[in-house]
């Protein structure tokens, strides 16, 4: 079966910044924390802010106090206003596009304008601009109401940001031709235009579509009408749990949408209930191939025989000898640090990968077992190559335990920055640097120090790096939600695929001159590869052509593998 998802699926700006907004909050502000109204209309969500101390209120006290976010459809400045007389701190979280349609508003109901707005009256995006038409403005859901409503000299006509975009078609027409004298304007968000313009476009390549959505949000609605209107069956769930995969189980392929204000763990979870489904009607070779693959991947043991073909590439590189214990060590000790990270992270992985927190909560001793073995067999091989590398290991091993401990007193730091784990970005730092030195520094330690050992273990790092950090960017929903600060959520998404594209061109560079002025083996000519094929594949995710889960993930992973069976069979090493 082929799933396919749409670019757009998920939140969209407005959301995602309100989401943002009030997840930082307790960070920021002391309690109580408040929203007025539901922050978005997706209950999971709801849950989750409810979790983390902020609750809904939907009546102003007499007197209140705390910190109070207006949600993300707006409300009427007069709500505003009534926050902040009753002694509430408010923080605005309207969504810049609808701000843009209200400014429209008010600007011409001082001008003695009519507002018809095209909306649902009973929706709160459209109760709170109505607030600002001076009591002049009407809501408007079907062209029989457009046409019922009084003569006016003067009125605008706006949509809200979530209509659909044929009904406004329809709309501005009469518009046109009926009342030229009133002034129209194209008010629907551009992701609410792409989304629907997408699903007529995913309907003519799938059998069918999922519509994933809270079931009280508008625009999730509208995405199942567009794809009904395109001429597709249209499903639409709130959660996987909703699936009926026997109806599903005959298409061939599968189209999958979200809502505004659907998470990207949601549409996550219904991807990989699809993939499962691929999986369950799978027979011969390709069935076992897959539970192969979801074995070793969940597992870490993938990760691991990665992590061994890199260090066996990099002993190539820098022309040493006796690799195979190195390339134990490196194994064991990524496994090790690996499964334990998954154990010690679950709270996010349920998030971000909720198959493996579920997988790793129900075989946690056997886990911590393996882990702890595997970590205890790498320090005993490091051991019987020399005390340089068995007192390197067991250094970074104790530094990779000790990530999630906390080891400053809390009064020394007001309650931050008491573990490794919480200094920004200090997991895409320590990851990388730790695979650079038991994949490309433990190995030259029998070696005369020169430029060849920085290369090789620049060129690690830097591979290690832009996995972990395009990895990150998969999860920085979930990474946010549990307080974790990784590259992607410090400087954003569009950086830091910047800075990942500039750190692959770069490797490329560096490989390809440096095994031309004979600084490292000729086999920098063949492994520039690597890092060019791991650009092509974040450039095709970065456009929207390749969706996050198992298959993605697996194909990063690969990439190390490539790396030692270039190594292997390349003539050049």
């Amino acid at each position: 079966m082929k799933i396919l998802v749409a670019k757009t699926a998920g939140f969209c700006m407005g959301v995602r910044r309100a989401v943002e907004m009030a997840l930082d909050l307790p960070n920021k502000h002391k309690g109580p924390i408040f929203t007025f109204g539901p922050l978005i209309h997706n209950p999971q969500v709801l849950d989750l802010l409810c979790e983390k101390g902020i609750s809904i209120i939907d009546d102003i006290p007499e007197k209140g106090f705390g910190t109070v976010l207006i949600r993300a459809h707006g409300v009427p400045p007069g709500i505003k206003k009534s926050l902040k007389n009753s002694g509430f701190k408010v923080i605005d979280a309207t969504c810049p596009r609808v701000i843009k349609v209200r400014t429209i508003i008010g600007k011409h109901a001082k001008d003695g304008y009519t507002s018809i707005i095209i909306g649902d009256k009973d929706h709160p995006e459209v109760i709170g601009l109505l607030g600002y038409a001076r009591g002049n403005g009407y809501a408007v859901a079907s062209i029989d109401e457009l046409e019922s409503l009084p003569k006016f000299e003067k009125a605008i006509v706006v949509a809200q940001t979530t209509q659909n975009i044929i009904f406004y078609e329809k709309v501005k027409e009469l518009v046109a031709s009926k009342y030229p004298h009133f002034k129209l304007y194209d008010t629907i968000c551009n992701s609410t235009s792409m989304r629907q313009a997408e699903v007529k476009e995913l309907a003519e390549l799938v059998d069918a579509i999922v519509v994933v959505g809270g079931h009280n949000s508008g625009n999730t609605q509208r995405l199942a009408e567009a794809a009904i209107q395109a001429g597709k069956p249209a499903y639409r769930i709130e959660t996987e749990s909703e699936l009926d995969l026997n109806l599903l189980s005959s298409a061939r392929s599968i189209g999958i949408t979200a809502g505004a204000s659907t998470p990207n763990w949601l549409i996550k979870r219904v991807y990989r209930s699809l993939d499962d489904l691929s999986y369950n009607k799978a027979c011969g070779w390709r069935k076992r191939f897959y539970a192969i693959r979801y074995s070793i991947f969940i597992v870490n043991i993938y990760v691991s025989i990665g992590a061994g073909c890199l260090c066996y590439a990099n002993i190539r590189l820098l022309g040493a000898e006796n690799y195979f214990p190195y390339v134990v060590m490196s194994m064991l000790y990524v496994f090790s640090m690996h499964v334990i990270n998954n154990l010690t992270g679950m709270n996010a992985d349920y998030y971000n990968d909720p198959d493996r927190a579920v997988f790793y909560n129900k075989y946690k001793i056997l886990l911590a077992v393996f882990a702890i073995s595997a970590g205890a067999a790498g320090i005993l091989t490091a051991y019987s190559v020399g005390l340089a590398p068995f007192f390197i290991l067991s250094s970074i091993s104790l530094m990779g335990l000790s990530y999630n401990l906390s080891i400053i007193p809390e009064k020394l730091t007001n309650g931050k920055y008491r573990r490794i784990r919480d200094i920004p970005g200090s997991k895409n730092a320590l990851i990388s640097a730790a695979w650079g030195v038991v994949t490309s520094l433990l190995p030259a330690l029998s070696l005369k120090v020169s430029p060849a050992i920085i290369i090789v273990f620049t060129w690690s790092v830097c591979m290690v790096f832009v996995r972990t950090a395009f990895f990150d960017i998969l999860d920085m929903q979930g990474d946010r939600i549990v307080g974790r600060e990784t590259i992607p959520i410090i400087i954003g998404e569009e950086r830091t695929i910047r800075l990942l594209k500039a750190i692959l061109i770069s490797m490329v560079a560096v490989l390809l001159v440096s095994s031309a002025f004979n600084i490292i083996s000729k086999l920098g000519f063949a492994l520039f590869i690597c890092p060019l094929s791991l650009f092509f594949l974040l450039l095709k995710h970065a456009q929207g052509y390749m969706y996050s889960g198992t298959k993605l993930e697996f194909l990063i992973e690969s990439h190390f593998i490539l790396a030692g069976i270039i190594a292997l069979l390349c003539p050049f090493a």
